[in-house]
């Protein structure tokens, strides 16, 4: 029952923070008010958490990852490809270097393949971190979406990294000929896999739901499988299961292009999916601030070894491992930025904005979060010969101060950075909205036509049934009219005040219902059934 008790707690601990963080009157990342929290619990209750942290791992990462690449827009992903490899490869081996090379050179006493393995899970970034910025700060969306391919490859890229820098410690040996030969295979390797256990799966549920029928409910069990299936198969054959991860994702989201799932299945599974992703990245933070009071002590035993004995030396550790590796990645977006995207504008003939202040807000935009976290603490505590992994607190404790350091960094130098920076304004997506509906109104009205005609013939009242089809094609031919017309900009416009009054009667139909369920004039059955058609409505309209 402790276990079961600091779990809840922990989960409760989440929620709270969530909610302090939209309280607060400014934009602070709701992780570092989780990692507050964490670190408050850590220090006045008695809850300490063990971890298994190959269990840790499995538990975390693999659906993490599952989700960034089933989700994360592919046009835009491929439309800025190049810039994407350059941050998620190019910068990750930059910083694996430039970072090991530097914290061996400041810790001597922290063995080099250690100080790479560190470098290497400092490397990914946190979207997530990001993307709660984002809600205060206005961030371009074409940045946006670079920041989350970026993120989605470099967590993969890193942490595979991380491995062989590791493995390099614990037998004491590391050729770079075999280790870019392994990490090639291992890289494919685990993708091949991942895209195999995501197509295999769909195609065996897709052929049981066309002969039986589907259910909401296991196909939901299935979506939360997958990526622990393609995760163990992955490592079973030496593969990769990060990568599996990443690709069972990738794969799902071309698996779902078929749209063979219901509509209902898909509302409930995508509600599923975003509980996890908040109730799993703000565990991860909340155990990180948990796990600080105790992390502490240790890193300072190892900080001694050095001859330094002021625990000040911890945090300008911290403060210089942030510091190096922000501007890393200053010098690397900068270069990046200059070859990819400025040099389209200048071959176009756009006016561009201030590179340093482009490439500053790409540097702060680079917070560490949960992927960082959750790779360290897999360090393993002793070495096949049985002695302690070296520098190992300090090594966590570094990796866990510059996660807080890094989301400071975003949370004040983000909104500066950005602060009267406008991008070039992108394509607007709106000819292929309008190309969408006019193509959805028209096979809709083509359908009713044959659904009209095959439930009308040969019977007596089939006026009823063209009037009823009728009056639903008006509806399409309205759309359709709205959409292909030249006044196009009014019809949104038109559309806009319909969906705001369509929501405000959908709420007074949501309040009358719940005010009968009060009164007793109506059943739980009969108000539940409402309640739910009325959220669909209104969650429609919002979208």
């Amino acid at each position: 029952m402790t276990s079961v008790t600091t779990v809840l707690i922990l989960l409760l601990v989440v929620v709270i923070a969530s909610g302090l963080s939209r309280m607060l009157p400014i934009a602070i990342p709701r992780p570092l008010v989780q990692i507050a929290c964490g670190a408050a619990i850590g220090l006045v209750a008695d809850i300490r958490v063990e971890f298994d942290s190959e269990l840790f791992f499995l538990l975390l990462l693999p659906p993490l990852l599952f989700l960034d690449g089933w989700r994360i827009p592919k046009d835009e992903l491929l439309k800025d490809r190049s810039t994407v490899l350059e941050l998620a490869l190019g910068l990750v081996a930059f910083t694996v270097v430039g970072m090991g090379l530097f914290i061996h050179w400041m810790i001597p006493s922290m063995p080099l393949g250690v100080a790479f393995a560190l470098a290497a899970v400092l490397s990914p970034t946190d979207p997530i971190a990001v993307s709660a910025i984002a809600r205060r700060v206005s961030i371009p969306r074409r940045m946006m979406h670079i920041l989350e391919g970026e993120s989605l490859l470099n967590d993969a890229t890193g942490l595979v990294c991380f491995r062989f820098a590791v493995a390099a410690v614990a037998t004491g040996t590391f050729s770079p000929v075999e280790a870019a030969a392994t990490f090639v295979w291992v890289a494919a390797g685990g993708l091949i896999v991942g895209v195999g256990v995501t197509v295999a799966i769909m195609r065996a549920k897709e052929y049981i739901g066309r002969r039986f029928g589907e259910d909401s409910g296991s196909n939901i069990l299935v979506s939360l499988l997958i990526p622990f299936a393609a995760y163990l198969t992955a490592e079973e054959t030496g593969c990769s299961g990060i990568l599996a991860a990443v690709g069972a994702g990738v794969a799902m989201s071309f698996a779902e292009a078929t749209g063979q799932a219901l509509a209902a299945t898909r509302v409930r599974r995508r509600a599923v999916w975003d509980m996890i992703q908040f109730a799993s990245n703000g565990v991860v933070f909340v155990l990180l601030g948990e796990q600080l009071p105790a992390i502490l002590p240790k890193a300072q035993q190892t900080v001694g070894l050095t001859g330094h004995s002021s625990p000040l030396w911890l945090a300008a550790y911290v403060l210089a491992t942030a510091a190096v590796i922000t501007a890393l990645r200053f010098v690397w977006a900068s270069v990046s930025l200059s070859i990819t995207w400025f040099r389209t504008w200048q071959r176009l003939g756009i006016p561009a904005p201030s590179l340093a202040r482009l490439t500053v807000a790409m540097a702060c935009a680079g917070p560490r979060g949960a992927v960082t976290l959750a790779g360290v603490l897999t360090l393993p505590l002793v070495l096949p010969s049985g002695e302690p992994f070296p520098a190992r607190d300090l090594a966590i404790f570094i990796a866990m101060g510059v996660i807080i350091t890094s989301l400071l960094i975003a949370s004040i130098g983000l909104p500066l950075a950005m602060r009267g920076l406008v991008l070039p304004e992108e394509p607007s997506t709106d000819a292929e909205d309008d190309r969408a509906r006019v193509a959805a109104a028209e096979a809709a009205i083509a359908r009713i036509e044959e659904v009209q005609h095959a439930m009308a013939e040969g019977r007596p009242d089939a006026d009823r049934y063209v009037e009823i089809a009728s009056r639903l094609m008006d509806l399409y031919r309205t759309r359709i009219e709205n959409r292909s017309g030249d006044d196009t900009a009014r019809a949104r416009e038109d559309e806009a005040i319909e969906r705001r009054m369509r929501v405000a009667a959908v709420q007074a139909s949501r309040e009358a219902v719940l005010r009968l369920l009060i009164e007793r004039q109506i059943g739980s059955a009969v108000a539940t059934r409402l309640m739910q058609e009325f959220d669909l409505l209104e969650a429609r309209y919002m979208a």
